[in-house]
């Protein structure tokens, strides 16, 4: 009788392995295929934005494509370590510490840039007359440089926090779980400033974006403005902040797991990270793609281009 409990607990385990094996397995190809398509898209839109003139000294291309290098390096970052963590690879603590540091980074890059994008619309709706001489390539540069130095410079303070912690006295440096966000929140200290920032961030950008969009509307109303600028100019914004929203969310992404594990089960975390992995890290970075891509007059007939050639070609090679 013991023989046979003992073998059914058997089957029963490796029946949970193997169903724990296909999940993981069909997680990663529903979750993976499209990141990868998305990645695809983004670097020829990268390419397209490096291919002419007109988008390389237009300012609001040059924010696209900060925006859009940005998104591209995070969903490549992201996709790595969603890899790692679904075939169960345990990196180090250094070798973690960079990914979640890059990732950080270039996660904190997009609401910025999108910040600086609508108050780029803005100008453009509100102060047409004085927008050549407000948003000139030198200004737009100045204003990636403070972006990218006030996302170095978070980053630069969460490893200061990471230093602080005594890994000396831990017996490896071997990570006995996956390489995530919250898996480097080492130390209170730590909580508490990524709470702390991340609300910054959300509340100030949020902000930004909602008096930008109010500030179009307005102007739009008045009868001196242009009326199809403006109107482009709204759902523009409207776009953004939309993207925004979204693009925030992620950096809500790593308290939102922490209050669910305390009382759910780790299954079920598993099954909701993957989820939320989709919705608000991999949806995000592949809005701006769509949305120039197909909305933009200049971007469109370009970017078929290049999504066509090869389809094109072969059709040549065929006839």
């Amino acid at each position: 009788m013991s023989y046979a409990n003992q073998t059914q607990t058997l089957n029963i385990s490796a029946e949970q392995q193997y169903q724990g094996l296909l999940e993981r397995v069909l997680f990663s190809t529903l979750i993976g295929m499209p990141c990868c398509v998305f990645l695809l898209i983004n670097g020829i839109m990268l390419f397209t934005l490096r291919s002419k003139a007109v988008f390389r000294e237009t300012c609001r291309y040059i924010l696209l494509y900060n925006l859009l290098f940005s998104d591209t390096v995070l969903l490549a970052l992201s996709q790595l370590m969603y890899i790692l963590a679904t075939c169960r690879i345990f990196p180090t603590y250094p070798v973690c510490g960079v990914l979640t540091m890059l990732n950080r980074l270039t996660n904190e890059i997009s609401p910025l840039t999108l910040v600086v994008m609508c108050l780029e619309r803005y100008v453009a709706v509100c102060y047409p007359l004085r927008h050549a001489t407000i948003i000139t390539v030198r200004n737009t540069a100045v204003a990636i440089i403070v972006v990218w130095a006030f996302s170095s410079l978070n980053v630069l303070i969460r490893v200061l926090l990471l230093l602080n912690f005594p890994f000396d006295q831990l017996q490896s440096l071997q990570m006995t779980d996956v390489c995530s966000d919250i898996a480097m929140l080492l130390g209170p200290m730590s909580y508490i400033y990524d709470k702390a920032y991340t609300g910054f961030v959300f509340v100030s950008a949020g902000v930004a974006v909602t008096c930008t969009y109010v500030g179009v509307m307005v102007a739009a109303r008045s009868a001196s403005a242009d009326k199809a600028s403006a109107h482009k100019a709204r759902k523009t914004v409207l776009l953004h902040l939309i993207q925004l929203v979204l693009t925030l969310l992620s950096t809500m992404h790593g308290p939102i797991i922490i209050s669910l594990s305390t009382i759910l089960q780790r299954l079920l975390i598993v099954r909701i990270k993957s989820v939320l992995y989709v919705f608000i890290y991999i949806l995000p970075r592949c809005l701006s793609s769509l949305i120039y891509g197909l909305r933009d007059q200049t971007i469109r007939p370009v970017l078929m281009y290049y999504l066509c050639c090869r389809l094109k070609l072969s059709r040549l090679h065929k006839g």
